[in-house]
């Protein structure tokens, strides 16, 4: 962007401290946020958290090249300043700017789990029509946000924005900022239900996602998982599409393969699991109405691919045997546990399962825990003979409340590696699920 450009879509105001009053206002720039990576020719966008002022370092970011920067105090560097009220509102005004000049179709999408998964079906669909950029793997704050809106390239038709939350307000803000043209939300469970405290309050915050999305273009739908809470929450005259596993025919599916029809249709997916079908439905919907043909649809659908930590399969050798090992610790709460176990239990014969600790539950994680336990020791096809092993705090509630095959708790990752070597034999799969906190990954490096 041009310096002029920063101050005009900040609203800021520009002020010379001790340098020469022509700078060319309408030199190009890159925006920084970090001065550890900042290059010559950057403007300095310093961010504040907690625990970290960034407006300390603009001595620092100058030394380095920068060639001016945004502040909200007097600032005795000798640089071009522009000064804001606040420099996180000046980044998201300037992500603004520049989703406004590149002018994509913006998919905006959110849930409680699934929504990494759904933006990545809906960026294979949108590519095989547009030049598509997706928010790259999590990064999906406000700082996100703005970093995903600077790296998309400048001739990118279609814009697919991931949304998380931690409380109310976030995803108005996101939202806000964005201006969507599409919204998904891929369910409404229980993460963070510790912060809000409750489903309700959960749907709230999710269907914000709609508060700054036109219903006076040509492309503009919601598109969501039908539950009735959503459809109570929802506030959108527009066009509402809701979608179910109830509206498909399930024709072949296995461990790592899926085909359905839809709507008359059919297509394949490279993963298992009715969890996945469902958050195709929403990229099937988002293409229709982008008006991709079906064969587009089905061709993206298939290339699809799990990111890293999303049902990842990885060989490990344990006393001279290959031992298939299948990561989706990415996170979890109780509804991606539940569907987790669901689809083990439904396409996997010899299998263990190692759990850990669910995270933001709130004053009843112990339930919750339990509960999960509950669940897996109900179900029917459970194999007697397979092995539930949990680690962690919380996740002891898991292990408890499971009569129906055997069971072991380690408290740390190391404490379970010793057992795990021992005990786990072909032709198991080991499958490991946990909140992200736990870092499960160091399982397979320990195995390894």
């Amino acid at each position: 962007m041009k310096i002029r450009e920063l101050i005009e879509a900040t609203e800021g105001n520009e002020k010379l401290n001790n340098v020469s009053p022509d700078i060319d206002l309408d030199m190009d720039v890159n925006i920084s946020t970090d001065t550890r990576t900042i290059k010559q020719g950057d403007f300095y966008l310093p961010l504040k958290g907690a625990s970290f002022d960034g407006e300390k370092f603009i001595n620092q970011a100058i030394e380095k090249g920068a060639v001016g920067a945004f502040c909200t105090k007097d600032c005795s560097a000798n640089t071009f300043l522009i000064k804001v009220s606040d420099t996180l509102t000046a980044y998201l005004q300037l992500a603004n700017y520049r989703r406004k000049k590149l002018n994509p179709i913006v998919v905006a999408i959110t849930g409680s789990s699934g929504k990494t998964t759904t933006k990545e079906l809906v960026a294979s669909v949108m590519s095989e029509k547009y030049k598509t950029f997706k928010t790259p793997l999590n990064h999906n704050n406000e700082i996100g946000f703005c970093q995903t809106i600077f790296e998309a390239p400048d001739d990118t038709e279609v814009l697919v924005l991931e949304m998380g939350m931690r409380g109310l307000g976030e995803i108005e803000l996101l939202s806000k900022y964005s201006e969507p043209d599409i919204t998904i939300i891929s369910n409404v469970g229980t993460a963070h239900i510790g912060r809000l405290g409750s489903r309700e309050n959960i749907a709230k915050a999710k269907c914000e996602i709609v508060s700054h999305q036109s219903v006076n273009k040509d492309i503009n739908v919601f598109i969501a998982h039908n539950d009735e809470l959503i459809k109570k929450t929802v506030n959108y005259n527009g066009e509402k599409i809701y979608y179910s596993i109830s509206d498909v025919n399930i024709l072949e599916k296995s461990a790592h393969y899926s085909k359905f029809e839809y709507q008359g249709n059919t297509y394949e997916l490279n993963v298992g699991g009715n969890y996945n079908i469902e958050n195709a439905l929403s990229a099937i919907n988002a293409g229709e109405r982008l008006g991709l043909t079906t064969k587009q649809i089905q061709d993206g659908l298939k290339k699809y691919k799990p990111i890293e930590k999303r049902w990842e399969a990885v060989g490990v050798n344990i006393n001279g045997h290959t031992i298939n090992v299948i990561n989706d610790s990415y996170n979890a709460n109780p509804e991606s546990m539940r569907a987790f176990v669901d689809t083990i239990f439904e396409l996997y014969k010899d299998y263990s399962l190692i759990l850990g600790d669910m995270g933001e539950l709130g004053e009843n994680e112990v339930k919750y825990h339990s509960e999960l336990g509950e669940y897996i020791n109900s179900k029917k096809n459970l194999n007697p003979q397979a092995k539930v092993i949990s680690i962690g705090k919380l996740s002891k509630n898991i292990t408890d409340s499971i009569k129906n095959c055997e069971t072991k708790h380690f408290e740390t990752i190391e404490d379970a590696i010793p057992y795990l070597k021992s005990s786990i034999i072909p032709p198991t799969t080991l499958f490991l699920k946990a909140s992200r906190s736990m870092k499960f990954e160091k399982i397979i490096e320990l195995l390894k």
